[in-house]
C-alpha cells in the first residue's frame, strides 16, 4: 500500500523534500499558506538567483553555522549537486568571478516552473491557501478557503521558513505549535541584514551608492567585498557576511583601500599638495571616489594632517552602527527549532514521524549561494529519511 506524505511549505527545502518522498514511492501532498508556491524563493532571485558557490566542499561547509549538524547534509548535497540540480531542470548556469553560480536566465521563475512541472509529473499534489494551525492528537489541522481540513499522513515534513519577509510566508508563527508539542525554539534574530547608521546631512547625496572594493572587519571576522550606503544605514553582501558578528556588538572597521599598503598610502598622501585642500588631494593621489571620501569625512572628521595617521584611518575606518534593521527586512534569520529537539535524521523527538527542514532550523549562512544550497540539502536529508521511516 502506498504511504501518504505531507509537506508543509513550498520553499526550496519543502519542494526538495516532496521530490525525495515522491521518488521513493510516497503519495505526496504539499500544503502552502499563500496563493502560489515559492514566493520567497522568487523574491530571492529577483536580482539574480545565486544557486550555490563554486568552492571546495570543506570550505563551503565552514561558511554555514553550526557546521556540525549540517556537515553530513552538505556532504550529501553540496555545490556540485546544487549545480547539477539546476541543470537537470533545464537551467544552464555560469560561475561569476567571485565563484557564485547563477542560472543564465538569472531569475528563479523558470527554475521554479520547471520544478513544479517535474513534481506534478511525479504525482505530487499542491494545495494552496492551506494554513497549518497545529495538531489535534494524530490529525494535522489546516485553515482553508473551504474551512477546517484535517489530514492524517503517514509521515510529515515541516518546511515553514524563518521569521523574515512575513508577507511572502516566512512569518515564524509556527513556533507556538511546536513549543506546545514539546520542542524548543531558539528566539529568531535577523541575519543577512542591514544595520542602522545615524548619518549626518552631507551623506544624503550618497544614498543608494555602492562602496566597492573594501575590506570589512567585525572583531575577528573579515571579508572582501562591497556594501551600499542607504538612507537608514548600510546593507549589501559585504555587510551581510558579517551580520552575525555585528549583531552581537562587534565593532565595524573598513579598509577603504585593501590593495594598497599603509606605507604606499602614506607616501602618496605626503606628496606636495600646494594650495589644494586635503579632500581634493586625497581624491587626486589616492583616486578615492566621492562616496569613500564622504565616509572619511563622516567617520573621521576632522581629518588629521599627518600622512601616517591618516593612512592608518583609511586602512581601518571605524563606522559606528546602531543595531540591525528590523528582522522582517532580513534576508534570513538565525534561531529557530533547536537541534536538541531533533534526531540526526531531522525528526522531531516530540512527534515521531514529523521531520523538519530549511530555515526553520536553528542555523545561519551568508548570502552567496550558501543559503539556498543548505536549504536544499536539509530538504533532501529530511525527505530521504522520512521516506524510510516506519511507525
Amino acid at each position: 500500500m502506498q504511504k501518504s506524505a505531507l509537506v508543509i511549505g513550498t520553499g526550496p527545502a519543502g519542494l526538495m523534500a516532496a521530490e525525495a518522498l515522491a521518488r521513493k514511492g510516497h503519495s505526496v501532498t504539499i500544503a502552502e499558506a499563500k496563493p502560489s508556491p515559492g514566493r520567497k524563493f522568487l523574491m530571492a532571485g529577483k536580482s539574480g538567483l545565486n544557486i550555490t558557490k563554486d568552492e571546495p566542499q570543506d570550505s563551503f561547509a565552514r561558511s554555514v553555522s553550526p557546521a556540525g549538524p549540517l556537515a553530513p547534509m552538505l556532504a550529501r548535497f553540496g555545490p556540485v549537486q546544487a549545480t547539477g540540480f539546476a541543470e537537470a531542470l533545464g537551467q544552464s548556469v555560469f560561475t561569476g568571478s567571485s565563484g557564485r553560480v547563477f542560472p543564465k536566465a538569472m531569475k528563479a521563475s523558470p527554475l521554479l516552473r520547471a520544478w513544479m512541472a517535474r513534481l506534478d509529473g511525479l504525482g505530487v499534489v499542491l494545495k494552496t491557501r492551506w494554513r497549518w494551525v497545529g495538531w489535534d492528537k494524530g490529525e494535522t489541522l489546516f485553515d482553508t478557503p473551504q474551512g477546517r481540513v484535517t489530514l492524517e499522513p503517514d509521515v510529515t515534513i515541516l518546511a515553514l521558513g524563518g521569521a523574515s519577509w512575513a508577507r511572502l510566508g516566512s512569518d515564524g508563527l509556527w513556533t507556538g505549535a511546536l513549543q506546545e508539542a514539546g520542542a524548543t525554539v531558539t528566539p529568531f534574530q535577523g541575519t543577512n541584514v542591514g544595520f542602522n547608521v545615524a548619518w549626518s546631512a552631507h551623506m544624503t547625496a550618497h544614498f543608494g551608492t555602492p562602496v566597492k572594493s573594501v575590506r570589512l572587519t567585525a572583531g575577528g571576522p573579515t571579508t572582501l567585498g562591497e556594501f551600499i550606503v542607504s538612507r537608514s544605514g548600510i546593507e549589501g553582501s559585504g555587510i551581510y557576511a558579517l551580520s552575525s558578528a555585528l549583531r552581537t556588538g562587534a565593532p565595524l572597521k573598513i579598509d577603504l583601500m585593501p590593495d594598497w599598503s599603509t606605507d604606499k598610502i602614506t607616501r602618496s598622501i605626503a606628496r606636495p599638495r600646494g594650495k589644494t585642500n586635503l579632500t581634493n588631494h586625497l581624491r587626486k593621489v589616492l583616486k578615492l571616489p566621492p562616496v569613500k571620501l564622504a565616509l572619511l569625512r563622516e567617520c573621521a572628521h576632522p581629518l588629521p594632517e599627518n600622512p601616517r595617521t591618516l593612512a592608518n584611518i583609511i586602512k581601518s575606518l571605524p563606522l559606528p552602527i546602531a543595531g540591525p534593521r528590523p528582522m522582517d527586512e532580513a534576508i534570513s534569520t538565525a534561531g529557530g527549532l533547536s537541534w536538541d529537539s531533533l534526531t540526526p535524521e531531522l525528526m522531531l523527538k516530540a512527534r515521531p514521524g514529523v521531520f523538519c527542514a530549511g530555515e526553520m532550523l536553528d542555523w545561519e549562512a551568508p548570502t552567496g549561494g550558501y543559503l539556498i544550497t543548505a536549504c536544499l540539502a536539509t530538504g533532501l536529508w529530511a525527505g530521504e529519511h522520512a521516506a524510510g521511516w516506519h511507525k
